[in-house]
């Protein structure tokens, strides 16, 4: 799933080298955290969020079939910078 994530988002941003996806799973389900560049987090979101929905909507839909769930974080990369 997360080379899923990493295809769709980086055809929506303007910097796909700074799209970065970090997994973790466990017995229950899947815990995603994207990373995109600053000025891209608008696009992943989508107005009114609903971008940030379809992939989340997607995800669902794919763990499911797996007996799991899958949670989605959406960050932007200036939330990763220590100062």
């Amino acid at each position: 799933m997360k080379e899923f994530i990493e295809f769709i988002v980086k055809h929506l941003v303007e910097d796909p080298d700074m799209v970065r996806v970090n997994e973790e799973q466990n017995e229950r389900g899947y815990l995603f955290r994207l990373t995109v560049g600053e000025s891209d987090i608008g696009r992943v979101v989508g107005k009114e969020g609903r971008t940030a929905k379809s992939l989340r909507t997607l995800l669902a839909a794919v763990a499911a079939r797996q007996g799991k769930r899958a949670n989605l974080e959406i960050m932007d990369g200036s939330q990763n910078r220590s100062d």
